[in-house]
C-alpha cells in the first residue's frame, strides 16, 4: 500500500513537472520556443531524468532540475566562447558587457529567490524554486546561443550534395531525386529564415516608448514588481530592490543588441518570474 502511495506521489510529481516544462517553453522567447520545438537534448535529459526510479522523490527531481541548470549554464559558455571567436570587436564587446551584468543579476536574483521561498511551508516547494533558478538560466542560453548562431561562419552548402550522395545508392531514381528536393528545400528554407533574421537586427530600433509591445511589457512588470514587494516581509524588500536595479542593468546592457521583439522578450522573461514570485510569497 505504502509503495503504490509513493509510486502514485511520484507520478503526479512527474505530471506537474511536464505540464511545468510545457509552459517554459509556451512563454519563452520566439527564438527560444523555435529552439524547444526541436526538443532540445537538455529539456530532454532532464525530462528522463524525472523519469527515473531514483529520481521519483522531491529531492530527486530537484537533482534533475539542477542538472539541467549547469548543463544550459556550459550552453552559454560555449556559446560566450563562439561570439568571442566570431563577433566583430564592437559586438563582442558589448555581449561580453551583457554577459558581465547578467552574472551580477543571476547573484542578486538568488538572494531574491530564496527570501521569497523563505515565506513558503512544505518541501514540494523546493522544486518550484530550483524551476525558477533554472528558467532565467535556460532563457538566457537559448538568446546567447541564438546570438552566436548569428555571427557564426556560414556552414558550407553539403546538405544538397550529402543527401544526392546518400540517394545515389538508391535503387528508385525517383525516391532519390525527392531526397534532393527536400535537401534543397530545406537549405533553401533555412537560408531565408537567416536572412530575415539579419535583416530584423539591421533594422533601427525605436524607443521602448514608441513600441506598444515594450511599453505593455514595461507596464506589466511594474505592476508585478509592486504586488511582489507588497507582499514580501519588510526585511526582504531592499533584497528585491537591488534584483531590481540589477536586472535593468543587465536589460539595458543587451536589448540593444537585439530586434524590437527580443526586447519585449527579455522583459517578458522577467515579467513571468516576477508575477511567478509574487503569486509565491507565503503559500502553504
Amino acid at each position: 500500500m505504502l509503495h503504490s502511495m509513493n509510486l502514485f506521489g511520484a507520478r503526479v510529481i512527474s505530471a506537474a513537472l511536464g505540464t511545468l516544462i510545457a509552459a517554459m517553453i509556451a512563454a519563452a522567447p520566439v527564438h527560444a520556443r523555435a529552439e524547444a520545438a526541436r526538443a532540445d537534448p537538455i529539456d530532454t535529459t532532464m525530462q528522463n531524468c524525472f523519469a527515473r526510479a531514483d529520481r521519483s522523490t522531491t529531492a530527486g527531481q530537484v537533482q534533475c532540475i539542477d542538472a539541467a541548470r549547469d548543463a544550459w549554464q556550459a550552453a552559454i559558455d560555449g556559446a560566450m566562447r563562439g561570439i568571442q571567436n566570431d563577433a566583430p570587436d564592437s559586438a563582442r564587446r558589448a555581449w561580453d558587457e551583457s554577459q558581465k551584468r547578467w552574472l551580477a543579476w543571476r547573484k542578486e536574483e538568488a538572494l531574491l529567490v530564496h527570501a521569497v521561498f523563505e515565506t513558503t511551508r512544505g518541501s514540494a516547494y523546493s522544486i518550484t524554486q530550483a524551476n525558477v533558478l533554472l528558467q532565467s538560466v535556460r532563457d538566457r542560453a537559448l538568446g546567447v546561443r541564438h546570438a552566436a548562431s548569428r555571427f557564426a561562419p556560414p556552414a558550407p552548402p553539403a546538405a544538397a550534395s550529402s543527401a544526392a550522395s546518400a540517394a545515389s545508392g538508391s535503387a528508385a531514381s525517383a525516391a532519390s531525386g525527392g531526397g534532393v528536393a527536400s535537401a534543397a528545400t530545406a537549405t533553401s528554407v533555412a537560408a531565408r529564415a537567416q536572412s530575415d533574421d539579419a535583416r530584423a537586427h539591421n533594422q533601427r530600433m525605436r524607443p521602448c516608448t514608441a513600441d506598444a509591445a515594450c511599453e505593455h511589457a514595461q507596464f506589466d512588470l511594474r505592476r508585478y514588481t509592486r504586488a511582489l514587494r507588497d507582499k514580501l516581509p519588510a526585511h526582504a524588500r531592499p533584497v528585491l530592490a537591488r534584483a531590481q536595479r540589477a536586472w535593468t542593468a543587465y536589460f539595458d546592457a543587451t536589448a540593444a543588441l537585439g530586434t524590437e521583439a527580443e526586447r519585449a522578450d527579455l522583459i517578458g522573461e522577467r515579467v513571468a518570474t516576477v508575477k511567478r514570485l509574487s503569486e509565491t510569497v507565503g503559500n502553504d
